[in-house]
Protein backbone atom coordinates (compact mmCIF):
# COMPACT_ATOMS: atom_id res chain seq x y z
CA UNK A 1 0.00 0.00 0.00
CA UNK A 2 1.61 3.54 -0.91
CA UNK A 3 1.48 5.80 1.89
CA UNK A 4 0.10 9.46 0.85
CA UNK A 5 2.20 12.30 1.14
CA UNK A 6 3.12 14.26 3.94
CA UNK A 7 1.77 17.58 4.30
CA UNK A 8 4.59 19.94 3.90
CA UNK A 9 4.67 22.02 6.27
CA UNK A 10 6.81 25.12 4.48
CA UNK A 11 5.60 26.42 1.13
CA UNK A 12 8.52 28.10 0.11
CA UNK A 13 10.34 25.02 0.13
CA UNK A 14 9.74 23.57 -3.67
CA UNK A 15 12.63 21.84 -4.45
CA UNK A 16 15.05 18.94 -3.30
CA UNK A 17 18.61 19.82 -3.96
CA UNK A 18 20.89 17.06 -4.85
CA UNK A 19 24.81 17.03 -6.05
CA UNK A 20 26.08 14.57 -9.02
CA UNK A 21 30.24 15.01 -8.68
CA UNK A 22 30.42 18.82 -7.78
CA UNK A 23 27.35 20.22 -9.43
CA UNK A 24 24.06 20.83 -7.74
CA UNK A 25 20.70 19.79 -9.18
CA UNK A 26 17.07 19.74 -7.98
CA UNK A 27 13.62 18.24 -8.76
CA UNK A 28 10.43 20.13 -8.19
CA UNK A 29 9.35 18.86 -4.22
CA UNK A 30 5.95 18.12 -5.41
CA UNK A 31 6.88 14.97 -8.40
CA UNK A 32 9.23 14.14 -5.15
CA UNK A 33 7.36 10.61 -3.89
CA UNK A 34 10.18 9.48 -1.57
CA UNK A 35 14.04 9.76 -1.08
CA UNK A 36 15.26 6.48 0.20
CA UNK A 37 18.61 4.52 0.76
CA UNK A 38 19.73 2.09 -2.29
CA UNK A 39 17.91 -1.48 -2.82
CA UNK A 40 18.65 -4.42 -5.24
CA UNK A 41 18.21 -4.52 -8.76
CA UNK A 42 17.01 -6.46 -11.54
CA UNK A 43 18.90 -6.26 -14.55
CA UNK A 44 16.66 -5.60 -17.71
CA UNK A 45 16.93 -6.62 -20.90
CA UNK A 46 18.08 -3.73 -23.36
CA UNK A 47 17.36 -1.10 -21.78
CA UNK A 48 18.54 2.59 -22.11
CA UNK A 49 22.04 2.81 -20.80
CA UNK A 50 20.57 5.24 -18.05
CA UNK A 51 18.01 2.42 -16.77
CA UNK A 52 20.17 0.50 -14.38
CA UNK A 53 17.22 -1.94 -13.76
CA UNK A 54 14.02 -2.52 -11.72
CA UNK A 55 13.51 -2.33 -8.04
CA UNK A 56 11.13 -3.92 -5.92
CA UNK A 57 10.05 -0.76 -3.88
CA UNK A 58 7.18 -1.79 -1.45
CA UNK A 59 6.01 -4.48 -3.73
CA UNK A 60 6.31 -2.14 -6.89
CA UNK A 61 8.44 -2.71 -9.58
CA UNK A 62 10.07 0.70 -10.10
CA UNK A 63 12.87 1.60 -12.93
CA UNK A 64 16.09 3.42 -11.30
CA UNK A 65 18.06 5.48 -13.72
CA UNK A 66 21.70 6.30 -13.06
CA UNK A 67 21.67 10.24 -13.31
CA UNK A 68 25.69 9.83 -13.89
CA UNK A 69 25.21 7.44 -16.98
CA UNK A 70 22.62 9.98 -18.32
CA UNK A 71 24.99 12.84 -17.99
CA UNK A 72 27.67 11.31 -19.54
CA UNK A 73 29.88 11.43 -16.27
CA UNK A 74 32.50 9.24 -15.00
CA UNK A 75 31.52 6.42 -12.59
CA UNK A 76 31.03 7.22 -8.58
CA UNK A 77 31.48 4.79 -6.06
CA UNK A 78 28.55 4.58 -3.87
CA UNK A 79 28.69 5.95 -0.37
CA UNK A 80 26.69 6.45 2.50
CA UNK A 81 25.45 9.46 1.24
CA UNK A 82 24.09 7.73 -1.97
CA UNK A 83 20.62 8.28 -2.02
CA UNK A 84 17.26 7.20 -4.50
CA UNK A 85 14.97 9.75 -5.46
CA UNK A 86 11.53 8.25 -6.06
CA UNK A 87 9.52 10.48 -8.43
CA UNK A 88 6.23 10.43 -10.05
CA UNK A 89 3.94 12.40 -12.54
CA UNK A 90 2.51 15.11 -12.47
CA UNK A 91 -0.71 13.86 -12.01
CA UNK A 92 0.19 11.00 -9.39
CA UNK A 93 -0.62 9.08 -12.02
CA UNK A 94 1.07 5.39 -12.41
CA UNK A 95 4.52 6.86 -14.18
CA UNK A 96 7.11 6.70 -11.01
CA UNK A 97 10.85 6.07 -11.36
CA UNK A 98 13.78 6.61 -9.29
CA UNK A 99 16.99 8.54 -9.67
CA UNK A 100 20.67 7.68 -8.29
CA UNK A 101 22.41 11.01 -6.61
CA UNK A 102 25.21 11.37 -5.09
CA UNK A 103 23.95 13.22 -1.92
CA UNK A 104 20.78 14.57 -0.79
CA UNK A 105 21.68 18.45 -0.08
CA UNK A 106 18.62 20.40 0.94
CA UNK A 107 14.94 21.68 0.48
CA UNK A 108 14.43 25.09 -0.37
CA UNK A 109 12.45 27.46 -2.06
CA UNK A 110 12.99 29.31 -5.57
CA UNK A 111 10.26 31.89 -6.95
CA UNK A 112 9.18 31.20 -10.79
CA UNK A 113 10.94 35.00 -10.96
CA UNK A 114 13.70 33.43 -9.57
CA UNK A 115 14.48 30.63 -12.25
CA UNK A 116 16.23 31.27 -15.32
CA UNK A 117 16.33 29.68 -18.91
CA UNK A 118 19.10 26.87 -19.08
CA UNK A 119 19.19 25.98 -22.81
CA UNK A 120 21.75 28.11 -23.63
CA UNK A 121 23.84 26.77 -20.57
CA UNK A 122 23.69 22.96 -21.49
CA UNK A 123 24.08 20.73 -24.27
CA UNK A 124 22.58 17.00 -25.13
CA UNK A 125 21.22 14.61 -23.05
CA UNK A 126 21.34 17.34 -20.14
CA UNK A 127 19.84 20.29 -22.39
CA UNK A 128 16.81 18.13 -22.65
CA UNK A 129 16.50 16.95 -18.99
CA UNK A 130 17.41 20.37 -17.25
CA UNK A 131 14.14 22.86 -16.91
CA UNK A 132 15.91 26.08 -15.60
CA UNK A 133 18.74 27.04 -13.11
CA UNK A 134 18.03 28.97 -9.50
CA UNK A 135 20.91 30.26 -7.70
CA UNK A 136 20.54 28.88 -4.09
CA UNK A 137 23.36 29.81 -1.41
CA UNK A 138 25.53 31.80 -4.46
CA UNK A 139 25.48 28.37 -5.93
CA UNK A 140 24.06 27.35 -9.25
CA UNK A 141 21.67 24.82 -9.36
CA UNK A 142 20.32 22.86 -12.55
CA UNK A 143 16.66 22.00 -12.07
CA UNK A 144 15.10 19.12 -13.52
CA UNK A 145 12.48 18.36 -15.96
CA UNK A 146 10.37 14.96 -13.98
CA UNK A 147 8.56 14.03 -17.25
CA UNK A 148 11.46 13.66 -19.04
CA UNK A 149 13.41 11.16 -17.02
CA UNK A 150 10.09 9.68 -16.86
CA UNK A 151 9.69 9.30 -20.18
CA UNK A 152 13.46 7.44 -20.16
CA UNK A 153 11.42 4.65 -18.54
CA UNK A 154 8.09 4.98 -20.07
CA UNK A 155 7.26 1.23 -20.60
CA UNK A 156 9.53 0.00 -18.67
CA UNK A 157 7.68 -1.02 -15.73
CA UNK A 158 4.48 0.86 -14.08
CA UNK A 159 3.74 1.52 -10.46
CA UNK A 160 0.97 -0.87 -11.00
CA UNK A 161 2.64 -3.49 -11.72
CA UNK A 162 2.93 -5.95 -8.70
CA UNK A 163 6.74 -7.37 -8.08
CA UNK A 164 7.00 -11.25 -8.84
CA UNK A 165 6.91 -13.76 -5.67
CA UNK A 166 10.18 -15.31 -5.27
CA UNK A 167 8.85 -18.44 -3.08
CA UNK A 168 11.82 -17.81 -0.95
CA UNK A 169 11.77 -16.65 2.17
Amino acid sequence: MRRSPRRRTHRDKNLVGFMLDSVHYALPIHRVREIISPVDLAALPQPSPAVVGVADHRGQLIPVIDLRVQFHLPAGRPSRSTKWIVVGSEDRGENECAVIVDAVTDVFGAEPAERRDASSLTVGEAARMVEDVVSHGGILVFVLNVSKLIALVTGVAHRGERAPTTGVG
